[in-house]
C-alpha cells in the first residue's frame, strides 16, 4: 500500500511541473499579434460608405442617397424574379 502511494504521489508530482512548465513556456512565447492594416479595411463598397459616415467625412444625406444608388443599380445587375404562377406553397 505505501508503494502505490509513492507511485501515485511521484506521478502527481511529475505533472504538477509539467503543467508549470508548459505554463512558463507559454507566458515567454507571447508574441504580439500583428495584423495587416488590410484586414480591418472595409470589403464592400457600403463598408466604404459607413467608414466614411462614421469618420464624418459624408453627411447622412450623403449616405442614403449613396446607398440608394447601390441599391437601383443592384436591382438592374441581379433582378429580383418571383415566379408569380405558384401559389402558397406549391412548386
Amino acid at each position: 500500500m505505501l508503494i502505490l502511494f509513492l507511485l501515485i504521489l511521484v506521478l502527481a508530482a511529475a505533472c504538477v511541473l509539467a503543467v508549470r512548465g508548459v505554463r512558463a513556456e507559454a507566458r515567454t512565447a507571447t508574441d504580439p499579434l500583428l495584423l495587416p492594416d488590410s484586414f480591418f479595411a472595409p470589403q464592400s463598397l457600403e463598408g466604404v460608405l459607413c467608414g466614411q459616415l462614421m469618420e464624418g467625412e459624408i453627411t447622412r444625406r450623403q449616405y442614403l442617397r449613396s446607398m440608394e444608388g447601390i441599391a437601383v443599380r443592384d436591382e438592374e445587375r441581379h433582378p429580383l424574379v418571383v415566379p408569380w404562377h405558384l401559389g402558397a406553397g406549391e412548386e
